[in-house]
């Protein structure tokens, strides 16, 4: 595997901690200009309290505006002028900024806290629309990998589910037009359309035709409040029965998923695209399914193009299929974190667009009573160690 890179640390925690020790270097070097004549920098004390209402509590930008009121009277018994009138006028714009500076750093945990809720209900919508896959599913495996470009954000555009729906595993990856609260409306609506409809779904064919209709339904209920009469969304779908190898998957405009077989990596060529969703005067008529060798021990890689077109400082797209046959050996479990952390060195830092990965592994076959039973029957492992036994002569 290729070296991995950690990301660094975030610029925003890091203008925090620099907030946090300016006020105190700006009052330390102003009374220190002063006391040795470099200049006269006690002027900048008004600027304490206010720089300490950026990153301190209202208590905290209090007592900076008292040390610089204090630090600011000291000062001025030490200069040759009337001390009572240039102390008193000082005294008072100080105390004026510290009280404004009181006020706007209460005014910011307000809006904290405010924020601090905002992101305990996206939290929630998250679990509610966009649930962890299961780390097993029939006879595959499931690992994923999500982001969401906003920026404390915890849903984006792009969607995803996979169920257990008889005999087989029925899957969903997509990404929806643009970015913001719209997109995530519309995300939202097709993962509750797939969990509704890919059990009643005798097909994936007719299981993107529910999706289609779903989108026409919800757009006629809301009309003019709802944004995703405006969207497309591009859809792939896909099927692995349990009695068979293969994979069933059908693009409605989505990038084609990589499949891992040995040491041998391809991008599924499909013989036909069918148009995205929601996108008027391009639906087709009938879909297309894809069946492709899907044995155990093989890897299907689904994602959305955030990671395809994540580019570096010179331009260069991600190169994703490249990556992945040089992890062929590496565990299926340490594929998709290799991926995050070398994708935020190949972005220079982060991606700036949505970008999720369903990494699926189909296990080795097992024996039919071993689905059920962790270990064989006590009874049959004896008969079959007394079958093995040589005879006695």
């Amino acid at each position: 595997m290729r070296r991995r890179f950690r990301p660094s640390a975030g610029g925003t925690a890091l203008l925090l901690r620099f907030g946090h020790i300016l006020p105190v270097v700006l009052l330390v070097v102003s009374v220190v200009a002063y006391i040795t004549a470099i200049g006269r920098y006690d002027r900048f004390l008004f600027a304490v309290p206010a720089l300490a209402a950026a990153t301190w509590r209202g208590r905290s930008t209090a007592a900076f505006g008292a040390a610089a009121m204090v630090a600011s009277a000291v000062l001025a018994a030490g200069r040759d002028e009337s001390f009572a009138s240039v102390t008193l006028v000082n005294q008072i714009a100080l105390a004026t900024v510290t009280a404004a500076s009181v006020w706007v750093s209460r005014l910011r945990q307000a809006r904290e806290r405010d924020l601090r809720q905002v992101r305990a209900v996206a939290e929630t919508v998250q679990r509610v629309v966009l649930r962890p896959l299961p780390p097993r599913l029939g006879q595959v495996d499931l690992h994923l990998l999500y982001h969401a470009s906003a920026e404390h954000a915890r849903v984006g555009g792009d969607f995803y589910k996979a169920l257990r729906v008889g005999p087989s595993v029925r899957l969903m990856i997509g990404d929806v037009q643009g970015r913001g609260l719209p997109a995530v409306e519309m995300a939202a609506l097709l993962a509750g359309s797939f969990r509704e409809n890919a059990y009643a779904a005798a097909d994936l064919p007719e299981l993107a035709a529910r999706l289609e209709r779903s989108i026409d339904r919800y757009t006629a209920r809301t009309g003019d409040t709802s944004t995703v009469a405006d969207r497309f969304a591009t859809v792939l779908l896909a099927e692995i029965p349990d009695d068979a190898p293969v994979v069933r998957l059908l693009s409605l405009g989505h990038p084609p998923p990589l499949i891992q077989h040995g040491d041998t990596t391809r991008p599924v060529e499909f013989a036909r695209h069918s148009p995205p969703l929601n996108l008027p005067g391009l639906n087709a008529p009938e879909h297309l399914v894809e069946e492709v060798p899907f044995a155990p021990g093989d890897r299907l890689l689904a994602f959305t193009d955030g990671i395809t077109e994540s580019r570096d400082a010179a331009g260069v797209f991600y190169p994703l299929e490249e990556r992945l046959r040089d992890w062929h050996r590496e565990p299926a479990e340490l594929i998709l974190s290799a991926l995050r952390e070398d994708l935020t060195a190949h972005s220079g830092g982060g991606p700036d667009d949505d970008m999720t990965a369903i990494l699926v592994v189909r296990r080795p076959s097992v024996p039919t009573w071993d689905r059920t039973t962790p270990t064989p029957p006590v009874n049959l492992r004896h008969r079959a160690a007394a079958d093995s036994a040589p005879a006695r002569p």
